[in-house]
């Protein structure tokens, strides 16, 4: 999944994009690439809390790109799901 969350990172203009590719920088990354601040990162260490602001993350990324939202639903999919979810935002 580390390919295309850099090449979100890369369309959205994150600095410093290759950080995609380190797994614990990769969640900075995807807060960057929603447009939430850096510390959002601290969040996901909390338990519970990391599964609502994953939700969040996970929804607030396709607006950006200008797609529907409705697209995040697609992870709730078991496997294919969140590869569609990656490759539709970053590739299309």
């Amino acid at each position: 999944m580390s390919v295309p969350n850099a090449w979100l990172a890369w369309i959205l203009s994150v600095p410093n994009a290759w950080l995609a590719w380190i797994p614990i920088a990769n969640i900075w990354v995807m807060c960057r690439a929603a447009g939430k601040p850096g510390w959002w990162v601290i969040l996901f260490f909390i338990p519970l809390v990391n599964l609502i602001v994953a939700i969040w993350v996970i929804f607030a990324i396709p607006p950006r790109l200008n797609k529907s939202r409705w697209l995040g639903l697609l992870v709730f999919l078991p496997v294919l799901g969140a590869l569609a979810y990656s490759a539709i935002l970053a590739f299309t």
